[in-house]
């Protein structure tokens, strides 16, 4: 009798505490989701004479209105998410840009998750087809600046080297991520010790921790350090400085995103010009990233710290790496040492696509290498490029007809275990416009607002008029892929093939279950270290004219 009493009281306070998870849930989506603009449209859209006017003044006052009032709801947001950071200027001005970034980009459309989940789903099926039709040796028969096919395997080399070094820049994290069952044995004799005295350490936890995990992951030894910063603030990330007496190189790796304050600076996409010495051509680059490769310029060079390895080495070349935003961090950097290290080099792993203008672009092709690995997202990451995402997903919701229980079904099916791409996407695709009264998964108020995205929907070509400064990728691309099937079996080794390729080939964003799995450090290692120990095996043959194909 008393077991099902205490049974009772206990089922009635989890349903109880589960009431209050779920209340809660409510609350916190509500202040994500909730939007007030939801209202003020409505009442716009009754009124048929604004809507024949949208160039009068009470039209364009209604849409500053509506733009300021977005941005604000953005802010507050970020703010929310955001709450355990100081909200210092710096984190003030990074929120209020964030938000017009956000706010601006998702203006002129109206879905609801399940619309964009669906949306997602028929396009990476229409690109699986896409990609099943294509000529498989369709490449770059050799490297924008290098037609010597001996250049591939000489800078795979280098890259697989250098990119254990970007890898090291993450600390401990990702020396355990990637030593799950070995890594917390060796690093914990050493994570309790202080080296601070002993090499010059700066900022950060677990300091011991960190140097431990890079001292396993370089093979360096500790006299080969000359500064270790793990000091992180938003526009300020952690760096190392080392001499690598295997390649004679002064090495500065530049860690990837791995905190909070750097989703920040990743976000913090608004171009900014960038002064660059004997530079002609417009140079403007990612915000975020620049002012982060300005600073540690600033450290390296007013510091003292290059001047004092170079004491030390002086026949050492500057070699800069870095991973993700590391990567492109390092590229800023070594596009503003370029002037006074002319034999400098720059290998940056996975960096985002929207980083430099054109004119910089070029320019670096001379001294940096960017590897991609697959279907990585984020070197296909740019704001055109997301508006282009945008464009498609309206595209294939708008032209489908089926019920979206259907769509979503299939599409988690399809991500799971694979099949045949199904033909949701372009039974329609002959459907004009115009006839789009009542699209199965877009707003219709947004036809009738004539939304400018919406008024694309016809034609396969990205707007006329871009909103937003183009950038791209830094340095000559080294593409790597994938050999085989695009589903292989968990426990079966992949095989890799290397080419050259150029920005062009990251202008879309490609929907796949690895876009987030290829861009982790770890793969990206294990995939270098595979081109390189297997090089016999990795030939790739090609049916093409040319006897000559970078290719490995």
């Amino acid at each position: 009798m008393i077991l099902t009493i205490l049974d009772n009281d206990f089922i009635v306070l989890s349903l109880a505490l589960l009431s209050w998870v779920i209340l809660l849930s409510m609350a916190v989506g509500v202040l994500l989701v909730f939007d007030p603009l939801g209202s003020q449209r409505q009442t716009n859209l009754t009124d048929h004479s604004g809507l024949r006017d949208m160039e009068s003044s009470e039209s364009s006052q209604f849409f500053y209105t509506a733009r300021t009032l977005a941005t604000r709801v953005w802010e507050s947001r970020l703010r929310l998410l955001c709450c355990c950071l100081p909200q210092d200027d710096n984190h003030r001005a990074a929120f209020s840009s964030i938000a017009q970034l956000v706010s601006s980009f998702f203006m002129d459309t109206d879905l609801v998750p399940s619309d964009i989940a669906a949306g997602l789903a028929l396009l990476h099926q229409e690109q699986d087809k896409m990609e099943y039709c294509r000529d498989p040796d369709e490449i770059l028969p050799h490297s924008p600046s290098s037609p010597i096919r001996e250049d591939l395997e000489v800078e795979l080399e280098k890259a697989a080297h250098c990119m254990q070094f970007a890898a090291a820049a993450y600390g401990w994290p990702m020396y355990i991520y990637s030593n799950p069952l070995t890594g917390i044995c060796k690093l914990s004799g050493d994570c309790c010790r202080n080296r601070h005295a002993e090499y010059d350490l700066v900022g950060g936890d677990n300091l011991g921790c960190h140097f431990t995990s890079i001292l396993q992951s370089t093979g360096l030894q500790y006299r080969d350090f000359i500064h270790i910063s793990f000091h992180n603030q938003i526009y300020e990330i952690p760096f190392f400085v080392a001499l690598d007496h295997k390649r004679e190189a002064v090495l500065v790796a530049v860690r990837g995103t791995l905190s909070l304050k750097d989703v920040l600076t990743d976000l913090s996409a608004e171009c900014e010009n960038l002064s660059v010495e004997g530079m002609s051509g417009t140079c403007y680059a990612h915000k975020g990233i620049s002012q982060a490769a300005n600073y540690i310029y600033k450290k390296l060079v007013n510091d003292g710290i290059l001047s004092q390895a170079f004491n030390i080495a002086p026949e050492y070349k500057l070699v800069i790496t870095g991973h993700s935003l590391g990567a492109g961090t390092a590229s800023l950097l070594a596009v503003l040492l370029r002037s006074t290290h002319p034999t400098l080099e720059c290998y940056a792993f996975s960096p985002p696509g929207g980083l430099m203008s054109k004119a910089l672009a070029d320019y670096s092709k001379q001294f940096v290498i960017s590897v991609v690995l697959g279907k990585d997202l984020v070197p296909r990451l740019s704001i055109p490029n997301m508006e282009d995402l945008k464009r498609r997903i309206l595209k294939m919701v708008s032209n489908c007809s089926k019920p979206k229980y259907k769509i979503l079904m299939h599409g988690c099916w399809y991500e799971v275990f694979g099949g045949t791409p199904d033909d949701f996407p372009t039974e329609m695709e002959n459907r004009r416009e115009e006839e789009l009264n009542q699209p199965l998964l877009g707003e219709e108020s947004l036809l009738v607002q004539r939304s400018s995205t919406y008024q694309s929907l016809s034609s396969d070509d990205s707007p006329t008029h871009p909103t937003h400064l183009p950038l791209y990728l830094p340095g000559r691309v080294m593409h790597i892929t994938e050999e085989g099937p695009t589903r292989r079996h968990c426990f079966s080794q992949a095989r890799y093939r290397a080419e050259w390729s150029s920005e062009t080939a990251f202008r879309n964003v490609l929907i796949s279950p690895r876009m987030i799995a290829d861009h982790m450090p770890d793969v990206v290692l294990r995939a270098l270290r595979s081109l390189t120990r297997d090089r016999p095996f990795a030939h790739c043959t090609s049916s093409m004219s040319s006897s000559h194909l970078n290719v490995i």
